[in-house]
């Protein structure tokens, strides 16, 4: 149930609500898991708005995003992590509206430690996640 945060100068995309619709839609297929309400009530985006003059390069070009994604330990094998960060560029970069803004976009993937996953008030690990999502399942 990955929590997905974007930042980035405010105005840098026009339709907020999609995009962030589109951002939890594709971890969630990417990560393939069973089409249940524990995932699809759980996996959420977060649009982050900066100030311009907030953020910067180097050479002081504030048109950069940063898309941050949290999952549970090893939630994302190699191909996942590739497929991750290529759908997440995408996605951002036609939100945007500015081609440019692709080559600016960076994607971390971060792992909450097991256990390290609080979720209605309880830190579950990863076979407790599992358990629940059996029982939505009806597999128990």
């Amino acid at each position: 149930m990955p929590m997905i945060d974007v930042y980035a100068p405010a105005g840098t995309f026009r339709d907020r609500a999609k995009l962030v619709r589109d951002l939890a839609t594709a971890v969630m297929t990417i990560e393939r898991v069973p089409n249940i309400p524990l995932f699809r009530q759980n996996t959420a985006a977060f649009v982050h708005e900066l100030p311009p003059d907030s953020l910067s390069n180097v050479d002081g070009d504030h048109a950069c995003v940063r898309v941050q994604v949290l999952t549970n330990a090893g939630g994302l094998d190699r191909e996942k992590q590739l497929a991750v960060v290529a759908e997440l560029t995408r996605i951002v970069g036609a939100a945007a509206g500015d081609p440019a803004v692709k080559e600016r976009i960076w994607v971390l993937l971060t792992e909450a430690p097991d256990g390290g996953w609080g979720l209605g008030g309880r830190a579950h690990t990863n076979a407790e996640l599992l358990a629940v999502a059996r029982e939505q399942l009806g597999k128990r």
